[in-house]
């Protein structure tokens, strides 16, 4: 009996110990390390040197240019409880109307919209910026996109809920 019992913890502490997921690191992979990263190479994309190994998006953003600094190359969005300082590179792609800008169209007190990439130091680098309101197209591309989106709620909604929702008593 005793044996018989030594035999089953013996085969549970081998079952726990094969199942259980041991951390190793594998041999010649470097751990990441957010300076090797950002000094390795200046040509990466911002969204690579941000998350090494995931995909990062851009983040939009919407509002009214409150202050332009031209030498920094930045500008400011004021919100309704803090402002957000946005940087422009030589990869930023701005627009006024759909035609090509430059960062001397910048100016307070105009509507901008664009996306950004949240950098490692926490500033955040412009990936585009459109400056002025929405063109027709954008308008006209907005409202398909509303259109589109509600006609594939519509269509899924009446299939949701032709299903009985009770599972079967045994």
């Amino acid at each position: 009996m005793k044996q018989n019992n030594f035999v089953i913890i013996a085969a549970f502490f081998a079952t726990v110990v094969i199942c259980f997921p041991f951390p190793i690191e594998a041999a010649g992979k470097k751990p990441f390390s957010p300076d090797a990263s950002s000094s390795t190479d200046a040509d990466a994309s911002p969204a690579a040197a941000a998350a090494p190994g995931g995909k990062v998006r851009a983040t939009p953003f919407k509002g009214i240019i409150a202050a332009v600094d031209d030498k920094a190359k930045t500008f400011t969005i004021a919100g309704k409880e803090t402002s957000h300082s946005l940087k422009i590179t030589d990869k930023t792609i701005i627009t006024r109307g759909g035609q090509p800008a430059t960062m001397k169209d910048v100016v307070s007190n105009e509507e901008v919209r664009g996306s950004y990439y949240k950098m490692p130091d926490g500033s955040m680098e412009a990936k585009i910026v459109k400056l002025g309101p929405l063109t027709e197209a954008e308008k006209a591309e907005k409202e398909a996109r509303r259109v589109k989106r509600e006609e594939k709620r519509a269509s899924i909604s009446p299939t949701a809920s032709a299903t009985p929702s009770v599972s079967p008593r045994t």
